[in-house]
C-alpha cells in the first residue's frame, strides 16, 4: 500500500504549478521595478544613498506571498546585474508570531547562510546582516507577514521597529530595499513614521468585488484558464450566479479561489469527469473547511443567510 496517490498527483501537479497573470501582478512588478531602477541609478553614482521599498497589503489568503515569491524568483535568476558587476539578490524572510528586532536579525542572518550561535547584541547582529548582505550582493529583503513585528499596545517598541526599517533603507554602508507585506493593519503602523512611509510605494491586493467589471472579467479568465490546464469543460458553470457563489465560498479572496479551483478540478480529474459540476466544488468546499460533504454555498439556495464568512475565515485561521 502506497501513501502517495499517484492519480491525484498527476491531476493536481499541473494546476499547482500554474500561474495566472493577475493585473495586480503588473502593479507589483512596476513598484519593484521602480525601487530597483532607483537603487541602480543611485548606486551607479558611487555615493552614499537611501533605498526605497514596496509595501504590499491585503487581507489573508489573497495570494500576496505567492505573487511576491514568483517575482523574486525572476529577480534572483541572475538577470539583474548591479553596477558593481554582481548579480543582485533579494532574500525572503517570513515572520510567524510575535518577533523582536533582534529575532528578526537572526532570521535574516539565517537566510543569508550564517545561522548564529551564541550570544550577540542586537547591534552586533544587524552589523553582521549588513556585512554579509554586502558580501553576497543582497540588495533587498522581503519581510512577509510583517504585521507580526507590531503590537497594538507597544507604541514605543513599534516606533523602534519603524526607525529600524528606515535605517536599513538609509544604511550608508549598504542600503537595502525593503518589501514589506501583510494585512491592511500594516499600513496603519507604517503611516506613523512619515519618513519611512515616504520611501515606500503601496500595492494593494483588493478583495473580489464582482460588481467591478475588471474583477468579473478576471474571475472568468481565471476559472477557464485553470479548467483548460486541467483539460476540463467549465462552460456549464460559467454563470453570474455560480461565480458569485464561488467568490462567496472563498470569502472574496483570490488566493482561496485558486485553492478551491485546484481542489475541485483535481476531484473531477480523479473521477474521470470531463465537465465541471457543482458537485466537484461542493466536495472542494468540504475539504477546505472540513465540513460535511454536500452542504455548501454551491448547493444551498439561500447561501448568504446559511453561511458566515467571518466564521469560515476563523476556521481557516485555526487550521493554517
Amino acid at each position: 500500500m502506497s501513501f502517495i496517490n499517484t492519480k491525484i498527483v498527476e491531476a493536481s501537479a499541473p494546476l499547482k504549478s500554474a500561474h495566472f497573470p493577475f493585473n495586480r501582478g503588473e502593479d507589483l512588478f512596476e513598484a519593484v521595478s521602480w525601487c530597483v531602477t532607483d537603487y541602480y541609478t543611485k548606486a551607479s553614482a558611487g555615493q552614499p544613498f537611501e533605498a526605497r521599498g514596496v509595501m504590499v497589503i491585503g487581507e489573508s489568503r489573497q495570494g500576496k506571498s505567492r505573487e511576491i515569491q514568483r517575482l523574486l524568483e525572476e529577480f534572483n535568476d541572475g538577470s539583474v546585474v548591479m553596477p558593481d558587476g554582481r548579480e543582485g539578490k533579494i532574500i525572503h524572510c517570513i515572520l510567524s508570531g510575535k518577533v523582536t528586532w533582534k529575532d528578526l536579525g537572526l532570521k535574516v542572518l539565517d537566510q543569508l547562510g550564517y545561522p548564529l550561535k551564541g550570544r550577540r547584541t542586537q547591534s552586533d547582529i544587524w552589523d553582521m546582516v549588513i556585512k554579509y548582505a554586502k558580501l553576497q550582493g543582497v540588495v533587498g529583503i522581503h519581510f512577509d507577514e510583517c504585521q507580526h513585528v507590531f503590537s497594538e499596545d507597544g507604541a514605543r517598541t513599534n516606533q523602534q521597529i519603524l526607525d529600524s526599517f528606515k535605517t536599513l533603507l538609509k544604511e550608508s554602508r549598504w542600503p537595502l530595499m525593503l518589501i514589506l507585506s501583510g494585512i491592511p493593519s500594516l499600513a496603519a503602523h507604517v503611516a506613523k513614521e512619515e519618513q519611512l512611509a515616504r520611501l515606500l510605494r503601496i500595492v494593494r491586493f483588493q478583495e473580489i468585488d464582482l460588481s467591478r467589471a475588471a474583477d468579473k472579467d478576471e474571475m472568468v479568465q481565471l476559472t477557464f484558464s485553470f479548467a483548460d490546464k486541467a483539460g476540463l469543460d467549465f462552460t456549464p458553470l460559467a454563470t453570474e450566479d455560480f461565480l458569485a457563489r464561488l467568490a462567496f465560498s472563498c470569502c472574496n479572496r483570490w488566493g482561496l479561489v485558486i485553492e478551491m479551483l485546484i481542489e475541485a478540478f483535481t476531484r473531477a480529474k480523479f473521477l474521470g469527469d470531463e465537465v465541471c459540476s457543482k458537485d466537484h466544488f461542493s466536495y472542494a468546499y468540504a475539504q477546505t473547511y472540513s465540513t460535511p460533504a454536500g452542504y455548501s454555498p454551491f448547493t444551498m439556495p439561500n447561501y448568504h443567510d446559511s453561511f458566515d464568512q467571518a466564521q469560515l475565515m476563523e476556521v481557516l485561521r485555526r487550521t493554517k
